[in-house]
Parts: C-alpha cells; structure tokens; sequence
C-alpha cells in the first residue's frame, strides 16, 4: 500500500523524503535541505539535536541557540499508528543534522571543561560556514582566558576547515 503524500508546501526545489502525521492533524516533513514543522521551516543547520519518546509518540527538536538564551525547543505529538512513518523521519532527521555538521572540536580550559568550535552548514553545501560555540557548565564565557582559548580554536578550526 503506498503512502499517501501530505500536503506540506516546500521551497522551490525541494522534495519531500520522509514525514509522519501529527495527533492535531498537521504534518512534520523532512527534505534534502529543511525540516517543516507546523508554520515553520528548519533547515538542518539550524538544529541541534532530534529524541523520539517512543512511549509517548513524541518527537522533540532542539534549535542551536544563542549563548545565554534558552534554546527554541518544539514538541510533537505524532498520530497513533504512525511508527514505521516517524522512524523514517526520525532516521532522515539524524542523517541530515549530522551531514550539517563539518567540524566539531572540544578545546579544554579548566580540567575536562572547556569550549567545543562547531563549524556547520547545509548538508548541500549551499550555504556559508556558520561558526559556534558551545561551553561545558561552569565555564564563564566571559572570562579573558576562556574567551582567548576560544579564539585559538576558532582560528586553528578555520584553517584545517580551509577554503570549504
């Protein structure tokens, strides 16, 4: 039985590979380039990490954020029944976020702690590098010998990235 294609409207150019219907009646669609909630779409640069509460038929989607706010965070609720629908996505959704991924460095500072250089774009190649950091608990961003190993590892990150 082939399964029926939801009406989720996409970029120009994109496709839809994978979705699963919500318990409201809406749909959460992955394609090559984005991630489409209800009214919004992700690209997958944009998220930090995917968890599918199996229990709960519930998929959870982090956004990167920005240091010292709370990170947008989305919870959905899939439809009864609709397992095979949200492995498929949920192995789309990994798939694409790790494929955003170019580099990811953790530099320590105190001990173990430290700062991680995260370097991401579009799995498609088709957007600019976008640099991050992330810091362990209990580092202060802030502090001068915090912010100069950040630095460090920002510009030893760039140069083995190259001209990517």
């Amino acid at each position: 039985m082939r399964r029926a294609r939801p009406s989720v409207d996409v970029a120009a150019g994109e496709r839809l590979l994978a979705w699963a219907p919500l318990a409201d009646g809406g749909w959460v669609a992955g394609t090559r380039d984005a991630l489409y909630l209800p009214g919004e779409r992700l690209a997958w640069e944009q998220i930090q990490e995917a968890e599918w509460d199996s229990e709960a038929d519930r998929l959870r989607i982090v956004e990167v954020g920005t240091w010292g706010s709370p990170r947008p965070r989305h919870e959905l609720t899939v439809a009864g029944g609709a397992a095979k629908d949200a492995d498929r996505l949920l192995q789309l959704v990994r798939e694409r976020v790790t494929a955003s991924v170019l580099l990811s460095r953790h530099v320590a500072v105190a001990g173990r702690r430290g700062v991680r250089v995260v370097a991401r774009r579009a799995p498609s190649g088709r957007s600019a590098i976008r640099w991050l950091y992330e810091y362990d608990e209990q580092i202060d961003p802030d502090d001068p010998s915090v912010r100069a190993a950040a630095e460090a590892a920002l510009a030893a990150a760039r140069s083995d990235v190259g001209g990517l």
